[in-house]
């Protein structure tokens, strides 16, 4: 499939800036859209987009995806081949105070980016789903051909409500659509208010860092680079109906309508004082640990079966911690000095 036009929700974002920048040099013109809202600083937001405004085929604009009218407007005021939404109210722990924020952007919002699609020939959307609609799932690695049917937060519940909602639209209208179930994404240019990140601050300030679940969590830590790569092998994968699909046996995973799920994850468990442990000697400098009980919302362990991914587009993430931290460190010193 020849793409000439892609709509980027979220192009502000962490995920949205680097798939922006990667299609950019593959000549792909790109238009983001993004509220730039204050759910973490909106300055981090800024400056990413301020390194690509002056870039060659991208086009801003400012926009709320739960604007129904607006987004209406844009979708005839272009014609956009594919459409990656990666827009969204991320962050678990935040869905327990702002339920509210969640709807708006992960459902409101979606279902304009759906009509979209739907009324203007888009020929492909792909969409940001999450690791964490695997719930109160224990069978590891998490596979996308079991059910996920217990959330534990409402931004997971919101995220599974996507990959229905895509799907009744590839059953009734024929939209080809995949969702990307991402696995604790980290990098350069990442989140601040990522664990990662928030441990990054505090070292470096001489101050303690807090350790959920007394550090017994297990994370797929995913780099930055291997996410864009699996997102853009994926756009360039269109997905077919299955005309073998079982209705007695029904795989969540696949369909008889064009939809499929895959998992982008390292397919690599990391012990959560592992990863504190490499971020120590990447900074140079040993942690003081506040223990402390679970958080309400979230989950022991996360752990990807990527198997769907390579057999479908080739792809399997590799990098390790110990590089991928390592190039966080080294962006967050230049960065904040």
């Amino acid at each position: 499939m020849q793409i000439k036009k892609i709509l980027i929700t979220g192009a502000a974002g962490f995920i949205g800036f680097f798939l922006a920048r990667r299609l950019l040099a593959d000549n792909i013109e790109v238009v983001g859209i993004d509220n730039l809202n204050d759910y973490y600083d909106p300055a981090l937001k800024q400056a990413r987009l301020d390194l690509l405004l002056p870039r060659k085929g991208f086009t801003f604009v400012k926009l709320d995806m739960a604007d129904r009218p607006a987004m209406t407007k844009l979708f005839k005021q272009h014609s956009f081949d594919v459409v990656v939404n990666l827009a969204a109210q991320a962050g678990v722990r935040y869905s327990l105070e702002n339920p509210h924020s969640y709807v708006d952007s992960n459902v409101v919002g979606f279902v304009n980016i759906l009509e979209g699609c739907r009324h203007n020939n888009v020929r492909h959307l792909v969409f940001a789903s999450s690791s964490s609609v695997y719930g109160g799932n224990t069978k590891m690695p998490f596979s996308v051909h079991d059910n996920v049917d217990h959330p534990v937060s409402l931004y997971a519940a919101t995220k599974k409500s996507n990959e229905l909602m895509a799907h009744a639209y590839s059953h009734l209208y024929g939209l080809a659509t995949t969702g990307l179930r991402f696995f604790t994404v980290y990098g350069p240019w990442g989140r601040p208010d990522m664990a990662y990140f928030l441990f990054t601050r505090a070292i470096l300030a001489d101050e303690p860092i807090n350790v959920f679940n007394h550090g017994k969590m297990k994370r797929d830590f995913t780099y930055i680079d291997d996410i864009i790569e699996g997102v853009v092998r994926v756009i360039h994968h269109v997905p077919l109906a299955d005309p073998e699909w079982d209705r007695e046996k029904a795989d969540p995973a696949t369909s008889y309508c064009p939809y499929h799920i895959y998992n982008i994850g390292n397919n690599q468990q990391e012990d959560l004082m592992r990863f504190i442990e490499v971020l120590e000697d990447c900074l140079g400098k040993k942690a003081k640990k506040n223990l402390l009980p679970m958080q309400n919302g979230d989950v022991p362990a996360t752990y990807a079966n990527v198997d769907d991914l390579v057999a479908d587009v080739g792809f399997k993430p590799t990098t390790s911690i110990e590089e991928g931290l390592g190039k966080f460190v080294e962006w967050y010193r230049q960065s904040y000095k």
